[in-house]
């Protein structure tokens, strides 16, 4: 088992090259250009699916997983900090950042059916072996994915995603374990402020180091898409079936213990939906598993973004991750 260690926090500045950087025009040339970020749509089950790609297509594939309340807009700086390495692709699930938001009447909202979405889109757009990145929501939509198919997920880098009972035992999780057994207008009153603009900030902000570094942009760009008619609706259809991740977690350690993906954890230790204490458990199940607890909290990439590019290159170069089936 990997002892404990927490990463020292890295500067930007410490990570830049010109594949991250504009130059200036008097800058002498260098071996490597600006990544470009492609914004692309794609229709996977009658359904407009968005999504962000970077990076060569030959390259190795990372294949982003986004959390709630946000889309892939919480990879917008992390892409192009692989893309000169790596083929970057990062999707926003239906109900989420630019995707197709079909009203609830029209599109099951369930992590399952989330999961069904997430696969046919990786085979739409020819994704045959990636390393996954899963944060929040991107954790049990990312789980059914690779135990599905096991012999796609070429490593797991997991971001303050749960698949232990650890991880959900703390006092945040009371409301929300009663709005899972009763669904009621009582039980869904405190689900309904998760939505609100005071929540949203809070998300970003909760358990950071320095509240001036996380960009307003954050929520500007999330409140004003759960604001739009009827996604109240779809974000508590997304809340209660949070309920059905749980009894699954058997089956996704199972898989764990079994396949052994190559694991990078990398945790907002001060985070409160997903306390560290649903971290340090996946070194129960994985043996080789680099793990690092970050002084920030739920959105680390937001102040420690920096530092988990350096750790996914440094973790993805070791282990020589490809497309090539072993």
């Amino acid at each position: 088992m990997n002892a404990l260690k927490t990463t020292p926090i890295v500067t930007a500045s410490a990570l830049t090259t010109s594949a991250t950087s504009p130059s200036r025009a008097d800058d002498p040339p260098t071996h490597m250009t600006p990544t470009r970020v492609h914004h692309r749509a794609v229709e996977v089950n009658g359904l407009d699916i968005f999504y962000r790609e970077a990076g060569p297509n030959d390259a190795p594939t990372i294949l982003l997983l986004h959390g709630f309340p946000t889309s892939s807009h919480m990879f917008r700086n992390l892409i192009p900090a692989l893309a000169d390495r790596y083929h970057v692709v990062a999707p926003d699930y239906p109900g989420f950042g630019n995707s197709s938001a079909p009203p609830i009447e029209r599109f099951e909202y369930t992590f399952d059916n989330l999961s069904r979405v997430v696969d046919a889109f990786t085979e739409k757009v020819g994704l045959t072996r990636f390393a996954l990145y899963v944060q929040d929501y991107g954790a049990p939509i990312g789980f059914r994915l690779a135990v599905k198919h096991p012999e796609r997920v070429t490593a797991l880098i997991v971001q303050n995603g749960n698949a232990y009972a650890e991880g959900i035992a703390s006092d945040f999780w009371v409301p929300v374990k009663a709005y899972w057994k009763d669904r009621t207008e009582a039980t869904m009153a405190p689900m309904r402020k998760f939505l609100s603009l005071e929540a949203t900030k809070w998300q970003y902000l909760h358990g950071v180091r320095d509240p001036e570094a996380i960009s307003p942009d954050n929520w500007n760009v999330d409140q004003p898409l759960l604001d739009r008619p009827g996604n109240a609706e779809i974000q508590l259809a997304m809340l209660h079936s949070y309920g059905s991740n749980p009894p699954l977690y058997p089956e996704w350690q199972a898989y764990f213990r079994e396949h052994q993906p190559p694991a990078l954890i990398v945790w907002g230790k001060n985070d409160t939906i997903f306390p560290a204490a649903g971290a340090d458990p996946y070194r129960r199940d994985l043996k080789d598993v680099e793990f690092h607890l970050l002084d920030t909290g739920h959105f680390a990439l937001e102040e420690d973004g920096a530092t988990i590019a350096m750790l996914i290159r440094g973790f993805l170069e070791k282990r020589a991750i490809g497309n090539t089936t072993p």
